[in-house]
């Protein structure tokens, strides 16, 4: 069995969270590994569909994409309805053609911020990749090269601001550590608060809910 299939399969049994939909964020720093762990992830739920947060945030507004988020995301998915976004285009700077977000059983969003504030009542789970803060950027810079050098520098500063004012980490409902054999989930800080909701001891590969 892949190192994923059972926490896919708990995820796949929640409630639902947004409409018919099981909403399942992937947060952390930039350079923490979401999009790799997000692409696994949606591989072992079947292919369930995976909204970037790349293709919302813009040069000029990379943490204020809330209200598109809400508008062309979560408002259609919440009727059960497929959704319609504009990805941004960032060699060209503006917004492409709509591309559609159907409105499966699991969905996940993925992207620095994807547990904030505004989003956190729509999702059945938030994800959290343990890896701090100068490490991630360090994975990043390396990722994107030296002709990012700039965007980086104003990205650390910009990110930052975020996570101090809004933040998710204290939010998660599991911390995704990754290992050289797959990912460790251990309990997040949410899951370790609640009182309503049992915290089982380290399983391995297994989430604590």
């Amino acid at each position: 069995m892949d190192p994923l299939d059972r926490p896919a399969a708990r995820l796949r049994a929640l409630p639902p969270s947004c409409g018919p939909v099981r909403l399942i964020a992937v947060d952390g720093h930039a350079g923490s590994g979401k999009s790799t762990f997000a692409t696994l992830l949606s591989a072992a739920l079947g292919g369930a569909p995976v909204l970037r947060l790349d293709d919302l945030a813009t040069h000029e507004e990379l943490f204020s994409w809330t209200g598109r988020m809400l508008a062309e995301v979560i408002e259609p998915l919440s009727r059960g309805e497929r959704a319609l976004y504009h990805p941004y285009d960032w060699n060209l700077r503006r917004f492409g053609p709509p591309r559609a977000l159907p409105a499966e059983p699991v969905v996940l969003v993925e992207g620095v911020g994807a547990g904030r504030r505004a989003l956190r009542p729509y999702l059945a789970r938030l994800l959290w990749m343990e890896r701090g803060p100068e490490e991630s950027w360090a994975r990043g810079r390396h990722r994107d090269g030296p002709a990012q050098s700039t965007f980086w520098d104003g990205w650390t500063v910009a990110e930052t601001r975020h996570f101090a004012g809004d933040p998710s980490r204290p939010y998660a409902d599991a911390l995704i550590r990754e290992c050289p054999e797959g990912y460790e989930w251990l309990p997040g800080p949410s899951a370790t608060a609640s009182t309503d909701r049992p915290v089982t001891p380290r399983e391995g590969f297994v989430p604590p809910y």
